[in-house]
């Protein structure tokens, strides 16, 4: 049986007789193992941005939409504050308006809300704090809306106007005293309503004095425990369904309720499915690629053995047997093929640290690629490498020595 040493050394020497020829094969398999390990972290970090992105919408939290105006009240708000793992609820409810300081006015989004919500949220303050319960003409602002779009910055402790347009055309003005500014966030691939950078946050209970309403449009809530979210999520639909007298077979029937909830558990699902799916054509591709360098190793191991077919006969007619013969070309095969796993999970690895930056994409690399890139690259040695070192170890010595 032939030593691994020197079958090693008689595949190098093969190998480095032909330098462009192996170049160009190792090169296959690097583009190949560079795109499967750049696809695959790609699709790490994507997963990473959605969860980081729904986290930063707030944490453990519970919504409820109405469909329907004139359906949420102080009765409805009552009900989800006190269901059991529930730890805080904000009424939420968004209109336009105008927002005057000084001389200035600027259509804005105005949120009632109360304060539980910036909890809920997640939210941090630049300056000031948030509001309370016994807020009734105090605001918070919005980091761009306090900071770029009035000549003069608006600090906490100004005094502004905000104003709402009603139905009958009449306008319904109010004075008040800024008391926080938030900090800079930025829009997520939730809702646009967690860009509040352009939001004035007034207490819930003076916006509908304004506007002589006293309907909520939604209820954001806190579950006490990440793992306790759709437990106690079902358990506000439940109670919610039966107050507005939902059979309970009906309940998860979204077309049979006037309002519609969902939370963090259900919405990480949902995106960790997109994500699976966009990673799984991610590698599809990237497989693509990896097939057609496999490809190209056989076709050169094929016109190898065809080069060497007297080689093959002389080396059967001093001893060699045939496993011999298949053991030494199955092994230039899977080493062409490891070195070009190696520099191409390398290649990949930095290549994908390139993109997650450009595309402003956490940057994940699990390490398991390294070990998956190299693993492949094997797998497609022995597999593209088979046919022709069988082709060549079934070869009559006796015919291999009279090929011109």
């Amino acid at each position: 049986m032939i030593r691994f040493r020197q079958a090693a050394h008689i595949a190098l020497g093969s190998i480095g007789s032909a330098k462009l020829r192996s170049a160009l094969t190792t090169l296959g398999i690097v583009i190949g193992i560079a795109a499967v390990v750049i696809n695959a972290s790609l699709g790490a970090s994507f997963n990473q941005f959605f969860t980081d992105e729904i986290s930063s919408v707030g944490s453990n939290f519970i919504i409820a939409y109405s469909k329907q105006p004139n359906l949420f009240f102080d009765n409805e708000y009552n009900i989800m504050k006190n269901t059991p793992g529930i730890t805080g609820v904000s009424p939420r409810k968004s209109m336009s308006g105008e927002l005057t300081y000084l001389s200035e006015t600027r259509n804005v989004n105005v949120a009632g809300v109360n304060k539980d919500f910036k909890e809920i949220q997640g939210l941090q303050m630049e300056s000031g704090s948030f509001l309370t319960d016994k807020d009734s003409n105090a605001v918070v602002l919005g980091y761009d809306l306090a900071n770029d779009k009035f000549g003069k910055n608006i600090s906490h402790r100004s005094t502004i106007g905000v104003a709402f347009r009603q139905e009958d055309g009449t306008v319904v003005k109010k004075s008040f005293k800024v008391k926080g500014i938030l900090q800079n966030s930025k829009p997520t691939v939730v809702s646009e309503d967690s860009d509040y950078d352009l939001t004035v946050f007034i207490p819930i209970s003076t916006m509908n004095e304004m506007t002589g309403k006293k309907d909520y449009g939604a209820f954001l809530a806190m579950a006490n425990s990440p793992g306790k979210v759709r437990e106690v999520a079902e358990e506000v639909d439940s109670r919610l369904a039966r107050n507005f007298g939902i059979p309970e077979k009906n309940i998860e029937k979204e077309d049979s309720k006037p309002y519609t909830i969902f939370n963090q558990a259900d919405v990480l699902e949902q995106t960790g499915k997109l994500g699976d799916a966009l990673n799984s054509f991610l590698l599809v591709l990237a497989l693509i690629s990896l097939f057609v360098g496999s490809i190209g190793i056989m076709n050169i191991m094929l016109v190898t053995v065809t080069e060497r077919t007297r080689e093959i006969g002389i080396m059967k007619s001093v001893g060699y047997s045939s496993s011999n013969v298949l053991s030494l070309y199955l092994l230039e095969a899977v080493m062409v093929s490891l070195f070009g796993g190696v520099v191409g999970t390398a290649i990949g690895g930095v290549g994908a640290y390139i993109i997650e930056i450009a595309l402003k994409l956490p940057p994940v690399f699990p390490l398991k690629l390294i070990e998956i890139g190299i693993l492949i690259s094997v797998f497609v040695g022995i597999s593209a490498g088979l046919y022709p070192a069988r082709k060549a170890a079934l070869m009559n010595p006796v015919d291999a020595l009279r090929h011109e």
